[in-house]
Order: structure tokens, then C-alpha cells, then sequence
């Protein structure tokens, strides 16, 4: 993956203590067919569009793969892909993979590293601008970018099906706070955080459940708001969203239950089922 300019002086001095990446290792003992691959060796710390690159540990990206529950069915992929160890790991462990990279060297060793590793027909590479790219069709989005660049990004990640896991090497959101953050201590040197979310459904508005009102207001998955019968009304509490997924309390009952576009539906506590039908978006 790629790696922020910002921190270009340490990036340097950590050049010195990495080991060449995967596709570097390989490149050289390729065949002919792509002479630009192997004339290729990517250094760490080399400026990029927007950044300059620093290979990820494999360290990390196991984690990171692991934090967004990676499966055969899942469709990810990782933004500012690198020499590819990211997309190549997730297509190893079955899922489909795609990296997207401005560099079209990075891009041709990260295809050759592919082959050596016989997952071309699950991990695929293209040279593009992230930020003209359509990856809406991914349930994994993997990055390693500048905050800055998150937050032009934020936008674009809180627009995706709910439920779509987003997973960021050491660069948080600002005020959309991680669902999980976790450090590698093992066989990682530098830039060993990694954070996740998981995009939420959009619910702020107002519901009708039978005669009752709820009035939610939405900040990313944390949720505020009312349940009112016209006579009474009282706040919700310990309200959020994971994914699709929402809970909420109030006169000692948790609410439980699932978004789906206009209406919601679950049970209290359990047992009683409660559905909700929206009347009007915030």
C-alpha cells in the first residue's frame, strides 16, 4: 500500500530497517514477457501523486484482514495498492481482490507478484486515480492514506451499501470514530494501527412505530433521539448502528433490529417484534 507524504523524513529512515517487498523479491526472477516489471524496484519512500510509499508489514496486513472478517464472499479493495501484498493476501484467502494504483510501474510488478503467487484470476490491478474510480461494488475497502485524503474519501465510504467494512492503516476519520482500532506489536517496526468501520445505515428521521414516534439524529453510527406517544416522550438511550443493524433502549427495553431502506423491524428484548416505517428523512 501506499504511505502518506506527510511523514516522509521517517519514512526514509525506516527504509533502512525494512526488507524489500514481495513484488520487489520476485521481480527479478521473472521471464521476459514483462521487461518493465523487471527493470522496476520500487525504493521505500519514492513520491507518488499524493503520497510516497512504504510497504505495509505482512504483520499488518494479516490483522487488517482479519479485522474485516475477510471471506471467499467478499469483494475488497485497497486503495493506493502498492507492490499488491494487500490484494494478493486477501486473494489467497479466497476473496475476490482489486488494487487501484496511480503508479503504473507498482501496478506491473503487483500483476507479476500475482502470477508468481497463481492468484490472477482473483486479484487484479489497474493504474487509475482512486478519486475517479467506482468501487461501490466492494463489501472490503482497504487504505493507507493520508487523514486528509481519508476525509476527501469519507464522503464516498458513508455512501456505500452498510455494512461495508473500511480498514485504514494508522490514519483515523476525524469525527467518524473507528468501530475497532487495534496495534501490532510482532513483526511490525512502524506504522503497526490499524482502524475499522463499518459504514452505517442512514436512519436519521422520523419513524412511526404503530401510534409512537421516534425521532432519531444520526452522527455516523451513534444515534440520539425520542419515542413519543403524544402524550409522553422520552429519550432513547445507548443507540447506534453496526452496519444495517440498530439498537436502542428506553423504559428499561432494548430495541433491536435491522434497516432496510424505509422500514425497520426486530424485537424488544427478544421476544415482543417491533416494525418502524419512516415518514420523513432528517
Amino acid at each position: 500500500m501506499t504511505m502518506p507524504a506527510k511523514p516522509l523524513v521517517a519514512a526514509l529512515l525506516f527504509a533502512m530497517m525494512v526488507s524489500p517487498p514481495l513484488a520487489a523479491q520476485t521481480a527479478a526472477t521473472q521471464s521476459d514477457s514483462n521487461p518493465a516489471a523487471e527493470k522496476y524496484t520500487p525504493s521505500v519512500g519514492q513520491q507518488g501523486k499524493d503520497v510516497v510509499w512504504v510497504p505495509t508489514s505482512q504483520a499488518l496486513v494479516d490483522r487488517m484482514l482479519e479485522m474485516a472478517e475477510l471471506t471467499a464472499d467478499d469483494r475488497l479493495v485497497d486503495l493506493g495498492s502498492g507492490d499488491g501484498r494487500l490484494v494478493i493476501t486477501a486473494a489467497k484467502r479466497g476473496a475476490v481482490a482489486r488494487g487501484i494504483e496511480f503508479n503504473p510501474d507498482m501496478v506491473a510488478i503487483s500483476k507479476e507478484a500475482a502470477k508468481t503467487e497463481g492468484v490472477t484470476e482473483r486479484a487484479v490491478f489497474e493504474q487509475a486515480d482512486i478519486f475517479e474510480s467506482d468501487f461501490s461494488d466492494a463489501s472490503v475497502v482497504t487504505l493507507f492514506l493520508l487523514p486528509s485524503l481519508n476525509l476527501r474519501l469519507r464522503p464516498t465510504l458513508l455512501d456505500m451499501k452498510p455494512g461495508t467494512r473500511v480498514v485504514s492503516n494508522s490514519f483515523a476519520m476525524e469525527a467518524w470514530e473507528p468501530d475497532e482500532s487495534v496495534e501490532v506489536k510482532e513483526n511490525c517496526t512502524n506504522y503497526c494501527h490499524a482502524y475499522k468501520w463499518i459504514v452505517p445505515a442512514q436512519v436519521a428521521g422520523t419513524w412511526k412505530i404503530g401510534e409512537r414516534e421516534l425521532e432519531l439524529k444520526q452522527t455516523f453510527q451513534m444515534l440520539d433521539g425520542t419515542l413519543s406517544d403524544g402524550t409522553n416522550e422520552r429519550r432513547i438511550s445507548n443507540a447506534r448502528l453496526n452496519g444495517a443493524s440498530i439498537t436502542f433502549s428506553v423504559d428499561g427495553q432494548t430495541y433491536s433490529g435491522q434497516v432496510d431502506d424505509k422500514q425497520m423491524r426486530g424485537t424488544i428484548d427478544g421476544k415482543t417484534d417491533w416494525t418502524a416505517q419512516l415518514v420523513s428523512m432528517q
